[in-house]
């Protein structure tokens, strides 16, 4: 098994909790899912939120999306003149037998641009 991480982004519509709940966890499961990832071989998570996201934890979506028992950490995305808004990130470490280069990183909504240079 390797130790890998994977990484993901979305942006919200608004700074509220619902839109925070909403896109963090459709963002989570969108990673698991493209990358056929089960729970039991998630590690941990980091969360990241621009400074315009306020409402919510990201981590408390994806607690309720069923991940209360993996380590889930929030923190702030640097604030860096003409970064995208209201964006939340995600750093996702599991165990697998993918190497690398199999992986399917996840950027959705307005986050698309960040990494277009992968496939969808």
């Amino acid at each position: 098994m390797n130790l890998l991480a994977l990484r993901g982004a979305i942006t919200l519509e608004s700074n509220s909790r619902d839109e925070v709940m909403e896109k963090t966890q459709r963002l989570v499961k969108e990673m698991l899912a493209r990358n056929d990832i089960d729970h039991d071989d998630l590690v941990s998570v980091i969360f990241t939120a621009t400074d315009d996201v306020t409402a919510e934890f990201p981590a408390a979506a994806a607690r309720v999306a069923g991940l209360g028992d993996v380590p889930l950490l929030c923190a702030r995305e640097l604030a860096v003149d003409g970064a995208t808004p209201l964006c939340v990130r995600v750093l996702m470490h599991f165990s697998t037998t993918k190497a690398r280069h199999e992986l399917r990183h996840v950027y959705l909504e307005g986050a698309r641009h960040l990494r277009d240079d992968l496939p969808e």
